[in-house]
């Protein structure tokens, strides 16, 4: 499958299908990263842009990225949910209270913050399990490669695109004004 410049399937190359044996993503169970159980169905009808995470990666300072898309577009149905992991080279090895005072701290982030979670391997999180399976990285691969890999999700709760940690949180501005209609 080819990929365009951000290093995604192109939207009009993506099936718009759930898959068969998987809850919706709104029904998913996630907790966050206070502790609370809930699911992701606040969000039903928004634009979401979900990633994993991590505090000590090289790609940490696209924290301030995510921030600014979720300020921007916000209003307008828009959201960041933030994922952290420790799975890659224990790059985020912090307690929940650690992850949100650096988060806020360094970065201002207000986007929702979620319990860490494993996003590969038998205890990979269901989140993610889903995530995956409905939108594969490069060469059709399942795995999630490194943190701040990014899921791009339209309002139907259908994830339309994936992209690399190495793509920018700057560089989604298009994909994502294209899902809000702009």
């Amino acid at each position: 499958m080819r990929l365009n410049s951000l290093g995604a399937v192109p939207p009009c190359a993506i099936a718009r299908t759930r898959h068969p044996k998987s809850a919706t993503l709104y029904e998913i169970p996630v907790r966050t990263l206070e502790g609370e159980e809930t699911t992701l169905a606040p969000f039903r009808g928004k634009v979401l842009l979900i990633a994993n995470v991590a505090s000590e990666c090289g790609f940490t300072p696209q924290y301030a990225g995510l921030e600014a898309l979720h300020r921007r577009f916000a209003e307008r149905g828009f959201s960041v949910l933030g994922f952290p992991c420790n799975q890659f080279g224990g790059q985020e090895p912090g307690t929940a209270a650690e992850i949100a005072t650096f988060c806020e701290r360094n970065f201002g982030v207000s986007f929702p913050l979620y319990e860490k979670v494993q996003v590969n391997g038998r205890r990979a999180h269901p989140l993610f399990q889903h995530l995956k399976r409905t939108q594969r990285g490069v060469l059709r691969s399942r795995a999630i490669k490194w943190n701040f890999t990014k899921f791009l999700v339209d309002r139907d709760g259908i994830v339309v695109q994936r992209f690399s940690p190495r793509v920018t949180p700057e560089r989604l501005e298009a994909p994502i004004l294209e899902l809000l209609g702009a």
